[in-house]
Order: structure tokens, then C-alpha cells, then sequence
């Protein structure tokens, strides 16, 4: 399929994809979009950034609008993606009467049992409300015949896979079900063979390769180098930037301390109240702000076009989310830039990550002391020829498009 019009989506959804600007399908769109439409369950892997919304978006709202019956589950690791989804949907449904129910943790529940007593058609939720909403009985699924399980590797690693167990459990049999993961570890295979038949398997690009136009630095230094080397990055960019740190107090504190010296920066985190966490990311898609400090929750899901920047200012504990964080630049085609500061402490993670990447390739040699570099340009530093000691600088390497080694 290498348009829209070639596989046999309504015409309604075709003309609401044109007014959306949408005319040419992306790899997994034109891979998975006609299997689905034929009833087909699929599983899926492709990375971030390529368009798994419309991929399994435009098959649901077709289906749904071929029948006066029956309705759609897809579950999402994160409130933050299953809010962006529900509008992508909403966009392919249009004016269609198809009623519709949000339901994620932190939003009010007297707004969403009206939305459920309204007998909605597409359900979009978070494993642990849909779940929530079962228990209550104020949630039926008796007739969803369509299911999709959107970033199921970060659900898995989010603790969700016996919820999903149990809401299976609700659903009707016989279903046609669409998987989508970045990753494919054995446990997505496992619960591949458990949840789907016969599945189509459809995989765009490497799912442990980076989009070749994110361009990675690394720079090895100490922890007390950090914050200073951070402050000189923020002030040598230009454009948004997120900043990822490992925990809540972390994001907070950094936000902080970067507003007192005249940064534009929010927090972005798990404690935060929807509405707060609604508030910052709407302000930062407004680009009221330039800065988002946050924690992994921001590292799937958000689709903001013009982040240039992502500083792994911690690296994440699981070697797959390095992919999700960078993933956040470089959307839709467009330039980004990452870098990551290691710590010693961070050495192991680091490993970790360069071997996901390079497959096969020898541990990553430790380059000799040399001046830091940044866009090609010396950093500043002390001079060679000086009798002063040196001060200790930070060993720093670049590549565009695959894991960042020690240059030569």
C-alpha cells in the first residue's frame, strides 16, 4: 500500500486523513493497516516515532463503523498516551456518533461513569482504571470484539501484565487483537502466542536501532561535573530540550534550581495530579517554557515536534528506555540531538546500553583524556601548554545514528 486510498479504508476516514494532512502511509501503517482491515490479528514492532497510532487507529475506527455493534479496547502504559492517542482517534472518527470513554488513573470518576453510561463504543484507558472500573461493575466488555495493546513492552516493565491477565478475562473470545511494542523480548513473544491467532508479524526497522537522524553525544565525567557541564549544554542549544533524571524529588529539585537562575523549566512526573501533569505538557507543546525535567514517564508517548534536545542526565535503568528517551527528538522526519552524561556509577548502564545497540561488537574502548568537544567545537578548558595543573576534563565521543563510540 503506498496510499491511503489503495486499501480499502471508508471513505469518511479518507477524507478526514486528507483535512488532517495525512496522504502518504508510514512502513507500518502500509504494512499493518491492510492485514487489519481484513480481520487480521497482528503483532507489531517499530520504533518510536513511526506512526503505530494510525496504524492500528484507522483499522479500529473502520471496524467500528462498519457494525452498529460491538466495541474497541486499547490499553496504553501511560495517562499521558492514552490522552494523545484518544484525541488521534477522535480526529479519525469525526463527527461519526460513535460515543467514546477516556478512562486513566488521576481523572475524576464521577466524569468518567457518565462517559460509560453512555454505552461508549472505543474505550482508551490505563491498564490499572480499566481495571478499576471492572471491579466496580461499571465497566462491561461483554462485547468488545476488537483490542489493541499499544506499547506492550513498557507495560510489561510498568508491572501491568496481570491486569491485563484479568481484563482479558472480560472480553469476548472471539476478537481480533493488534500488538504493538518497540521491543520484542521473549515475554512479548510469550504473551504474543497466549493473547493472539495467528498472528501477521510486521516489524519496521531495527526494533535496538536509534532513527539515524539523532545525532548522540556521550561525555564521561564525575558526578560533581554534572550540573556545571548540564548548565554550559542548556546554555550552548538552542530550542526545547528534556532533560531526564531517575527519580520524582530529582525532576522537582533540578526544575528548580534551573528557574532560579532564569531557565524556563517545568517538571514533568508520576506525582504530579493529572491536571498538573495535563497543564505542563500542554504549556510545553505551546513552548511557554523550554525546559522539561523528567522522569521515565515522559519517555513514551509524548509527540511534540519541535523537542531538538534530550540529555540523559541519568541514563534509565532498563537498557530499551534509551531508545524511548532519544525517541523523543527527531520526530517525523526532523534533525534531533542526544546527549548522555556518565557518571562511573553509570558505567554498567552504559555497557548495557552500547551492547543493545551493537549487537556482537567488542565492549567500547576507553579513549584517552582529551579535551571535551561539543558540535565539533573545542569546549572550554585549560590550556595544554600552561605549567598550571590541568583540571580534569570529561571524556566525550559523538555519532549520528547508531550507538555513539569512542572516536578515533
Amino acid at each position: 500500500m503506498q496510499h491511503f486510498h489503495e486499501a480499502g479504508i471508508p471513505q469518511p476516514i479518507l477524507l478526514r486523513l486528507e483535512q488532517m494532512g495525512f496522504t502518504t502511509p508510514t512502513p507500518i501503517q502500509a504494512q499493518a493497516i491492510p492485514h487489519a482491515l481484513a480481520g487480521k490479528d497482528i503483532l507489531g514492532s517499530a520504533q518510536t516515532g513511526t506512526g503505530k497510532t494510525g496504524a492500528f487507529g484507522i483499522p479500529l475506527v473502520a471496524h467500528l463503523m462498519a457494525a452498529p455493534r460491538g466495541s474497541a479496547l486499547v490499553l496504553l502504559p501511560t495517562r499521558e498516551l492514552a490522552v494523545q492517542v484518544m484525541q488521534t482517534l477522535q480526529k479519525f472518527i469525526g463527527n461519526t456518533s460513535l460515543p467514546t470513554a477516556l478512562l486513566i488513573g488521576g481523572e475524576d470518576m464521577g466524569k468518567q461513569y457518565g462517559q460509560l453510561r453512555a454505552r461508549p463504543r472505543l474505550i482508551v484507558g490505563t491498564p490499572g482504571r480499566i481495571n478499576d472500573h471492572l471491579t466496580r461493575g461499571t465497566l462491561m466488555l461483554h462485547d468488545t470484539n476488537f483490542l489493541v495493546l499499544d506499547e506492550m513492552d513498557r507495560m510489561l516493565d510498568m508491572g501491568f501484565g496481570v491486569q491485563i491477565d484479568a481484563i482479558a478475562k472480560f472480553l469476548t473470545a472471539k476478537r481480533q487483537t493488534l500488538m504493538f511494542s518497540a521491543t520484542l523480548p521473549d515475554n512479548i513473544e510469550k504473551l504474543a502466542a497466549k493473547y493472539l491467532t495467528q498472528p501477521v508479524r510486521i516489524s519496521v526497522g531495527s526494533t535496538t536501532a536509534t532513527a539515524a537522524n539523532v545525532s548522540q553525544e556521550v561525555i564521561k565525567l564525575t558526578d560533581a561535573e554534572k550540573y556545571p557541564r548540564l548548565l554550559d549544554e542548556l546554555n550552548a542549544r538552542q530550542g526545547s530540550i528534556i532533560v531526564f533524571v531517575k527519580t520524582k524529588y530529582g525532576a522537582d529539585r533540578m526544575a528548580g534550581k534551573l528557574r532560579k537562575i532564569g531557565h524556563k523549566a517545568e517538571a514533568l512526573h508520576g506525582d504530579l495530579r493529572q491536571s498538573r501533569r495535563d497543564r505542563v505538557i500542554k504549556d510545553f507543546r505551546a513552548q511557554h517554557y523550554r525546559i522539561l525535567i523528567a522522569t521515565d514517564i515522559a519517555a513514551r508517548g509524548l509527540d511534540i515536534p519541535h523537542i531538538e534536545h534530550v540529555i540523559n542526565y541519568d541514563l534509565p535503568q532498563a537498557p530499551e528506555d534509551y531508545i524511548h528517551r532519544i525517541g523523543r527528538t527527531a520526530r517525523a522526519g526532523a534533525e534531533g540531538a542526544a546527549l548522555n552524561l556518565v557518571s562511573p556509577e553509570d558505567q554498567g548502564k552504559w555497557r548495557a546500553i552500547h551492547r543493545m545497540l551493537n549487537p556482537g561488537e567488542k565492549p567500547e574502548p576507553h579513549p584517552s583524556r582529551g579535551p571535551s568537544r561539543h558540535n565539533g567545537k573545542p569546549h572550554s578548558g585549560g590550556d595544554a601548554r600552561s605549567d598550571k595543573p590541568r583540571r580534569r576534563r570529561p571524556q566525550h565521543w559523538q555519532r549520528k545514528g547508531s550507538a555513539p563510540r569512542a572516536a578515533a
